[in-house]
């Protein structure tokens, strides 16, 4: 009998290991993968210095993959981010004026702005009814032609050294690292609002229950325009985030965020959420931008070009979309 029940209790003790794997998003198994990838291709990449380099680099990708799947998890897309990273950029460069006294208004100037352009995304899909895919195209184009007639296409202005330090300034001395990027302070910070926001408050799982089925959340008494309009208002703000830190790692780009929103799209699709709303995890999507940084860098060292990168990214979505479509189907 005490064998019986000692079998029993180890079957147990391994159903539940087994379970508890199956239940690990695989996402970070991939991350695992690349690092490891990453670190036979150039060691250095996996000692402390090396793998700060590696989330400052990531940084604006995985705070905008978090404001991102505010708006994904609700059954939308908010395509303006990456302009509104550049316009940022833009913004900050003219309006600061080399002036570092500037920088701090200017900050809440470009905050401002962000709130605004997320409440005009909101409203239009909201009250409008415009599918968010065209509206916040058409925004994007609105805050890409904003920015070349402000620009008239080229870099102007300059980027003053305490805005820039947001990028690419290091806290120091710091314990036992001896220094540590502001950058990854800053996503820290963001990313553990994010998580905070997503998993323990009503917005997160007001949100959810929108994108799931948007009358039964209307019917249950969840103020569905509302909740849309404060998602896309998430995702603009750290859209400016991104912008900043974005800035001050590369200076100044009338092109800086080009291609961020479907990098952030991407991102958050590997972290496994659904495209058609209802489902997504905030610290998966935030790996998903690592696990994607990573996957550029590893490219890079095997000396791969970039269009190779972005068809990569491509077949990235084709296949989340595909395998988060499949695994949809087995749980119904």
């Amino acid at each position: 009998m005490a064998h019986t029940s000692t079998t029993a209790q180890e079957r147990s003790l391994w159903d539940r290991l087994v379970t508890g794997l199956r239940n690990i998003a695989p996402i970070y198994v991939v991350l695992i993968l690349l690092l490891i990838g990453i670190g036979t291709q150039n060691p250095t990449f996996l000692e402390p210095a090396g793998f700060l380099n590696l989330l400052r680099r990531a940084a604006p990708l995985m705070v905008l993959t978090a404001g991102q799947l505010f708006v994904i998890v609700t059954g939308g897309f908010d395509l303006s981010v990456g302009s509104m990273m550049s316009l940022t950029v833009i913004g900050a460069s003219l309006l600061i004026n080399n002036d570092p006294a500037n920088t701090w208004w200017v900050i809440i100037v470009l905050f401002g702005i962000g709130i605004f352009v997320g409440l005009l995304n909101g409203l239009i899909v909201s009250y409008l009814n415009v599918p968010s895919l065209i509206a916040t195209l058409g925004m994007l184009l609105a805050l890409r032609g904003a920015g070349l007639y402000w620009t008239g296409g080229a870099p102007r202005g300059y980027l003053t050294d305490n805005f820039r330090m947001f990028g690419r300034g290091w806290l120091e001395p710091f314990p036992l690292i001896e220094r540590f990027p502001y950058a990854v302070l800053v996503l820290i910070v963001v990313s553990a609002a994010a998580i905070y926001l997503f998993n323990q408050t009503n917005l997160g799982k007001q949100l959810l229950a929108l994108g799931d089925n948007p009358r039964a959340a209307r019917l249950a008494g969840i103020r569905v325009e509302k909740m849309r309009i404060v998602a896309f208002v998430l995702s603009a703000v750290t859209a400016v985030i991104a912008g900043i830190l974005q800035g001050g790692f590369g200076g100044v780009n009338p092109d800086a965020g080009e291609g961020y929103e479907l990098q952030a799209i991407s991102a958050a699709v590997l972290g496994g959420a659904v495209l058609l709303g209802g489902r997504g995890s905030m610290p998966a999507a935030i790996a998903g931008a690592l696990a994607l940084e990573a996957l550029f860098t590893l490219l890079n060292l095997l000396g791969l070009p970039k269009p190779l990168r972005d068809a990569v990214q491509g077949l990235i979505i084709i296949g989340a979309v595909a395998y988060a479509a499949y695994r949809s189907r087995r749980t119904r």
